[in-house]
């Protein structure tokens, strides 16, 4: 009833927003004088997102931004600065502050002391975001994978409130919301799809990344266009120091990354590829064995570049760009002899997807207080699967050809312009805000046609175009030293075949600090998310479609609300953590339909719902030390209801788990050897199974004569009202590293599934030898070793 309630008085609660925004326009106050500037590493001039600047005279401090820049006004006075970040020495200076100044700082790592003593960023009890996580990168890296391919999705499946899809998917699905919930951002720019290898594996390459953010609920007022979550990617800037790399050989891939400075300092870049050898190996294997009549491969890669120049203290440009595809192949050929005619075939199949991502970005430090973010981007995600069948006859009274060809392709693209700005009036307040405008082109469609008889036909969906427009203000504001606020707004629009939708989506998260520097946190938050992923049988291939609201079919939406107490000490974080979500405009495929219907529009063929999760989340993590790691626990409810499905009762996600747990340890041994594991338990997936089955008598009309036969009807009970068994995984790795001069190598083994469990992908219907009905499960990955040899230079 509380909740209901809460709801239903929303009008209030906006008003309620937009007058706290005000008043702290209002009240914000000017300091003496600022100090500003970068924070960087001093090994490679790398930016550190998220450091600590404290003034330890006065307490007051301050956190850098995305690009490492942070501001912090203080009366004219002696300071004393602390300036922090995990894994690295504190840097402590103490000068007067008579004017603005601009002061930039290089933290040199830690590694090196026998005995680390690190002073974090800001802690989490400081902070009135909650449900957010930041992984290092390092950690991924160290942590042990599927085939030896560290996995920045992987490891975020790891993290309480997060699922995996199936067995070894990259799939993330997050309190309850769907994979198309997910604002996935690669240095900005929304990113569609993924996943390489069929889920498998992600399209991120940790040697190119620098920060991994994950938000999970009370969403800050800058993000929008999706219900569930948002995963922050930073890609590195490069090397501004000297030029360097690494590399790696594993079982399935290689990758190479370089980075440096061009010329000096002011001027970096970095380029990171990998790519997939397995048609290399089995292509002349498979050639072989049909004697040269038959070849297929499958592989994947992935390139990412970026380009950073420095201008001034005030101006920063940057340029980023990743290119990936996957691309499955075969291809046969027969022949015969027949009266004299020979007879040839070819048949050939080829399937591939991929994006292209680009961003321009200009930093300006307008005033010391006031921080600009310019940014153009442009992504495109394209799927095509195409068919190919040549027939050719060659006699001494015919040479005739026939090529019957079917393709099936879809995708997106987007140009979108963003303008954020930083206001930073004081030590206790900030500001954000800004717009965004893009511009959707959707390409939904089935093309066949058969070259012999003349035909082009396109059929199914058409180029749909749309457009999308959003502000937004968000205000983080102390109170007093016990309570902070960050509060803002986010208003969107959407536009598309004469139809327009707008959308007011509130945003509040508090924190209360209570005694013992214990904080509770609250937040609530309302999402609008104006495209869909039509997915046909929720197995996540890439034939899903993405598709614009339009005037049959309306926006997803969903609100939450969040609580939770949350504790750091000593290199140790603590929190807990209850969320309530409901979701509405849901959409699924109707019964018995999917892409190949190509008669009908797409938004003639699905039906729409709602859907509601909610659930309990335990995390504790230790970041520091020679042992690190983390242990997540979740208990959770999530389900869906369609008037037009399971004769409209409601009934359980298919990805609904009630309990969830992953035990993630790394552990440096001595300065050469290194050990990581992680466990994970789940319950198994909701499925839906036939209860009887009968036979029915059915006719078959032909042109030679007709025949009747017996065929099998299933009855199915309520959908997904059946459990596959409880999932459990261990992984283990052990690294040695040894270093030479500037040369680092690292040699890596270890095993996927240690203990071999034989953990369901699907299970199917089948008889035993005496004709009794019964259930097969199917297992995809038993334990798996593997082997790793990289290099750093």
């Amino acid at each position: 009833m509380i909740v209901i309630a809460f709801h239903l008085n929303l009008t209030y609660l906006r008003c309620f927003f937009l007058a706290s925004m005000l008043l702290g326009f209002l009240a914000a106050s000017a300091q003496k004088h600022t100090i500003s500037g970068y924070v960087t590493d001093a090994s490679n001039g790398e930016t550190l997102i998220g450091a600590t600047v404290l003034d330890k005279r006065s307490g007051q401090g301050a956190i850098t931004n995305p690009f490492g820049f942070f501001s912090l006004s203080l009366s004219a006075d002696s300071v004393t600065l602390s300036v922090s970040y995990v894994g690295f020495q504190t840097h402590i200076s103490t000068f007067l502050l008579q004017e603005n100044t601009t002061y930039s700082v290089e933290l040199a790592s830690s590694s090196f002391l026998k005995e680390v003593v690190v002073t974090a960023t800001e802690q989490i009890e400081q902070t009135a975001q909650m449900s957010s996580i930041d992984l290092d990168v390092n950690k991924i890296k160290a942590l042990p994978a599927l085939m030896g391919e560290q996995d920045v999705l992987k490891s975020i499946q790891l993290l309480p409130g997060i699922q995996s899809g199936t067995e070894g998917s990259s799939g993330v699905y997050v309190r309850g919301g769907g994979p198309d919930q997910n604002l996935i951002l690669l240095d900005g720019v929304p990113v569609y799809n993924a996943s390489h290898l069929f889920g498998f594996f992600s399209v991120f390459n940790p040697d190119a990344i620098n920060k991994v953010s994950v938000i999970k609920g009370g969403f800050p007022a800058r993000y929008g266009g999706r219900l569930s979550s948002v995963i922050d990617i930073s890609m590195k800037e490069g090397n501004k120091k000297e030029l360097s790399g690494s590399g790696s050989i594993g079982l399935i891939s290689s990758k190479l990354t370089l980075e440096g400075p061009i010329k000096n300092e002011n001027t970096s870049f970095i380029l990171s590829g990998r790519r997939t050898y397995i048609d290399l190996l089995a292509r002349p294997i498979i050639k072989a064995a049909s004697e040269g009549d038959e070849i297929a491969g499958y592989y994947f890669y992935d390139f990412n570049g970026k380009l950073t120049h420095r201008f001034s203290d005030k101006d920063k440009v940057y340029l980023s760009f990743y290119s990936g595809d996957d691309k499955a192949y075969a291809r046969s050929k027969y022949d015969y002899v027949n009266e004299g005619d020979t007879y040839q075939y070819v048949d050939e199949f080829d399937l591939g997807w991929g994006n292209v991502i680009t961003a321009a970005r200009w930093n300006h430090v307008f005033a010391p207080k006031l921080f600009s973010n310019v940014t153009a981007t442009y992504s495109s995600y394209r799927f095509r699967t195409g068919v190919e069948f040549e027939e050719t006859i060659t006699g001494s009274n015919i040479d005739e050809t026939r090529r019957e060809i079917f393709e099936y392709r879809s995708g997106i693209n987007d140009l979108a312009l963003k303008l954020d700005l930083d206001y930073l009036p004081s030590p206790n307040h900030s500001i954000k805000f800004g717009a965004m405008g893009i511009r959707h082109e959707f390409n939904p469609g089935v093309s066949a046609f058969e070259v012999s008889q003349e035909i082009d036909t396109t059929l199914g969906g058409s180029k749909v175009y749309a457009n999308e427009f959003s502000l937004y203000v968000e205000d983080d504001v102390s109170i007093s030293k016990q309570l902070r606020f960050n509060i803002g707004a986010h208003q969107s629009f959407f536009q598309v075949n004469g139809k327009s939708y707008s959308s007011f989506q509130p945003r509040l998260s508090a924190r209360l600090l209570l005694p013992g520097s214990v904080a509770l946190k609250a937040s609530y938050a309302e999402m609008t998310q104006f495209i869909h992923l039509l997915t046909n049988g929720g197995i996540g291939l890439p034939t899903d479609l993405w598709v614009p609201a339009t005037d049959k079919v309306r926006p997803q939406e969903s609100w939450q609300i969040a609580s939770g107490l949350a504790k750091s000490f000593q290199g140790y974080e603590f929190s807990v953590e209850g969320y309530y979500k409901e979701m509405s405009q849901l959409i699924e495929y109707e019964e018995g339909t999917s892409y190949f219907n190509t008669n009908d529009q797409w938004d003639d063929k699905v039906v729409s719902g709602n859907g509601k999760s909610y659930g309990i989340e335990i995390f504790a993590q230790k970041k520091t030390g020679r042992f690190s790691g983390w242990a997540g626990y979740t208990w959770s409810r999530t389900t869906r209801q369609f008037d037009g499905l399971n004769f409209g009762r409601e009934f359980p996600y298919k990805f609904d788990r009630r309990h969830d747990v992953s035990i993630v340890g790394i552990y440096d041994l001595n300065d050469k050897w290194g050990l990581s594991s992680t466990w994970v338990y789940g319950t198994g997936n909701a499925i839906t199974m036939a209860q009887s089955a009968y036979f029915s008598l059915s006719e078959n009309i032909s042109r030679d004569s007709p025949w009747l036969y017996f065929q099998q009807q299933k009855n199915y009970g309520q959908r997904n009202s059946f459990r596959m068994r409880s999932y459990h995984r261990l992984d283990l790795s052990l690294t040695r590293t040894k270093e030479k001069g500037n040369t680092s190598r690292t040699f890596s083994f270890g095993a996927y599934n240690v203990y071999n469990r034989k953990n369901p992908f699907f299970i199917d219907q089948s008889y035993d030898n005496q004709g009794n009905r019964k259930f097969i499960q199917y297992s995809l990955f038993p334990i798996i070793p593997f082997v790793k040899w990289g290099v750093e230079f």
